[in-house]
């Protein structure tokens, strides 16, 4: 195997180095966030730092970088809000969600740059990605500031959950697949998951069973 130490990985030109350390920790979840403005202006953008915190409460966490130079309008639109959608990315939305990364301008929404479909819905001030199979919307809880890289992971609770009727297992398991939800490889690899097996909650002394993957089952 090829050995890479800690100083070739100091040394190696810094774009490099980001495909590298971004791919070597596995796929990454896409999604796209979207928040509103207090000037009533949308945004939406790709993360591939969400994760899963816990379920009881629910919770998600994402990383936001360094603010500044046009980064940050997620960010400082939850802060002044409290109110965030997440929807997952499909091959459909690929391209587009991809190029919502960009630096676009505060007055800018990218819903209307980019061509993303917009949905709105009673009692939620947060639009949604209309084309996301699966759709979540959550609410500021805390923040800890990351004082090695200068980001910041921010903790948002999850209060509705919109999914396809026909991912939705007898036992809350989301197909993820089905719902066609791509994954981050590194920077800019896209790629479909396909589930192949699913194993029962995994104990001592006890053998593992091999769950359904049919939701008809």
């Amino acid at each position: 195997m090829k050995h890479i130490d800690a100083i070739a990985i100091k040394s190696m030109d810094r774009f490099y180095r980001g495909n590298l350390i971004n791919s070597v920790t596995g796929f990454k979840s896409a999604n796209l966030l979207a928040t509103r403005s207090i000037d009533e202006i949308d945004n939406v953008a790709m993360f591939s730092s969400v994760t899963h915190l816990g379920s009881n409460p629910a919770m998600f966490s994402f990383v936001q970088r360094p603010l500044g130079h046009g980064v940050g309008h997620t960010y400082e639109n939850l802060k002044a809000t409290g109110k965030i959608t997440l929807n997952h990315v499909n091959m459909n939305l690929v391209d587009r969600a991809h190029q919502s990364s960009a630096k676009y301008a505060e007055h800018i929404s990218e819903f209307d740059e980019l061509d993303i479909e917009l949905l709105r819905r009673d009692n939620f001030k947060v639009p949604f990605v209309n084309e996301a199979t699966i759709q979540v919307a959550a609410e500021y809880v805390n923040e800890y500031p990351i004082k090695e890289n200068n980001c910041i992971l921010v903790i948002c609770k999850i209060t509705d959950i919109f999914i396809k009727p026909d991912i939705l297992h007898k036992d809350g398991w989301l197909d993820i697949s089905k719902a066609g939800s791509v994954a981050i490889n590194g920077l800019d690899g896209y790629a479909i998951a396909k589930t192949k097996k699913r194993l029962s909650y995994a104990q001592v002394d006890k053998e593992l069973e091999e769950l359904s993957i049919d939701n008809d089952a």
